[in-house]
This record gives C-alpha cells, sequence and structure tokens, in this order.
C-alpha cells in the first residue's frame, strides 16, 4: 500500500500534464480545477506544429544525442581502459586533471568553447552543438572504476594467447565491460536530450535548435500562448525517452543501479 500511494504521488504530475494538455484555456485556468476535462482539445498539439518547426527540431536533438553518446561510450571506454590498466608517464596527473574538470562549473568554460566553435565555423550546425559533449571527464571517471574491478587473470591469459593491448581491450575487456558501458550511454542520453544551456548559445536559427531549446522559446513567448499548448509540446518531446525507457526499462534500471554502486 505503500509503494502504491507513493506510486501515485509520482504519477501525478505526469497524470495532470497529460490532463492539461488536452483542455482547454478557461478549464486551466478554472477554480476550483477540474481533474477531468470535458472535451479532448487536441488543437493545442497541432498549435505546437504550428509554433515550433517540430520536427526539424526533433531529427536535430536525436543526431546530437547520438554523436554524443557513440563519442563517450567510445572515447571514454579507451581512456578508462588505459587510465585503469595501461602504464604511462605521468599517468596520475593526467587523470588528475581529467576529473578536476568535474569541480568547475560548466559556465566557466562556456566563452572559449563558443570562440572554438566559431572560430571552426560550426555555429547553428549539428556537429557544433554536439562537439563539446563528445567526451566526458564524469565517463572517464566511470569507466576508469569499472575496469579496476576487473581481475588481472583475465588480461594475463589473453597476453598467453598473443593477444596485444589493442586486443586485449578490444576483443576481452570491452565485451566484459557492457554494464559500465550501458550505465554511461543512459546518463549520456538523458543529459544530451535533456541540455539547454550549450545549445542555447550555439544555435540561434529555430530549424539549428534541439528541442530543449525550441521549448524555452515557445515559452517565451507565454503571453500570447496556452499553457495546453506549452503541456502538449513538453509532452511530445518527452515521448521518445519516454518510449525508449518503457522498451530498455530493465537495462535502464540496471545501469542507474550500477552507476550508484560503482
Amino acid at each position: 500500500m505503500v509503494l502504491i500511494i507513493a506510486s501515485l504521488v509520482m504519477l501525478f504530475p505526469f497524470l495532470w500534464q497529460i490532463k492539461l494538455s488536452i483542455s482547454t484555456e478557461a478549464e486551466i485556468m478554472s477554480v476550483p480545477p477540474n481533474f477531468w476535462p470535458s472535451g479532448v482539445e487536441w488543437e493545442n498539439y497541432v498549435e505546437v506544429f504550428q509554433r515550433l518547426p517540430f520536427l526539424s527540431q526533433f531529427w536535430v536533438s536525436v543526431a546530437i544525442t547520438l554523436l554524443r553518446t557513440a563519442g563517450q561510450v567510445i572515447l571514454c571506454a579507451m581512456a578508462g581502459y588505459a587510465f585503469a590498466r595501461m602504464q604511462f608517464r605521468f599517468k596520475g596527473l593526467l587523470l588528475g586533471v581529467i576529473l578536476s574538470i568535474l569541480m568547475v562549473p560548466g559556465q566557466v568554460y562556456l566563452i572559449p568553447q563558443y570562440q572554438i566553435i566559431q572560430n571552426l565555423g560550426l555555429l547553428n550546425t549539428i556537429l557544433g552543438i554536439a562537439l563539446p559533449g563528445l567526451f566526458s571527464a564524469f565517463g572517464t571517471f566511470l569507466m576508469v572504476q569499472f575496469f579496476r574491478t576487473m581481475p588481472m587473470e583475465l588480461e594475463q591469459a589473453a597476453r598467453l594467447d598473443g593477444c596485444n593491448s589493442w586486443q586485449i581491450f578490444w576483443r576481452v575487456m570491452l565485451p566484459l565491460a557492457k554494464p559500465g558501458l550501458v550505465s554511461l550511454a543512459i546518463i549520456t542520453i538523458l543529459a544530451s536530450w535533456n541540455d539547454l544551456l550549450w545549445p542555447l548559445v550555439v544555435a540561434s536559427t529555430p530549424e539549428s535548435m534541439p528541442l530543449s531549446v525550441g521549448l524555452a522559446t515557445l515559452q517565451g513567448y507565454r503571453s500570447s500562448i496556452h499553457t495546453g499548448v506549452l503541456m502538449a509540446a513538453s509532452l511530445l518531446a518527452m515521448a521518445p525517452v519516454l518510449i525508449s525507457f518503457i522498451i530498455l526499462q530493465r537495462r535502464v534500471v540496471e545501469g542507474i543501479a550500477f552507476s550508484g554502486l560503482k
């Protein structure tokens, strides 16, 4: 009973959002509030596509998320394995420098990143938005901790079979690191899909904006747009992540649990 009550409390804001998205503005502003709409107002969803280039922004968000996720999974796995298993000069110092990034707010290096992207001519492009997120200090730390938990006997056995360092990483260690890679991918997908500040700075045209920025600009028209339209736009932007969670629920739970325990 306690879990059922807690679940209802957590689901109520989401259900209330659905209710607002299909309600008229008069019903939304009514006092006392109506907990069930008198009719379904599909015009709110239609107006979202009229106000925003929704499909263009959706595919921009998908492309940025895929690029960042692929980049972090590949680069952070390679860096994590190198720092955890390989011996080279200044390894501890380099790892400390990378991890020190976690203590610096992202706003500090926002202007230098913007200048780099501007000099590369990548403003208002998918690559310009995704490029700073292709590598992550947190992802490197996560993979370092994971690779350190693997027994050394696996590498020793692979070397006896004639494998070099790349073969050991690609054929032995990387397949065994699947739980860590899944957790890193989940965290990256959620962070990239919800990222607002950097895309807001880099993207200035509606067609080059991801959905997070598009919703922010839509909310800027608060005086001329209905609350139901805002709720409908939020639900449409949330739908891909929600569907992915339902399909990959077991992997998501395992990945988040792993990232919190290791």
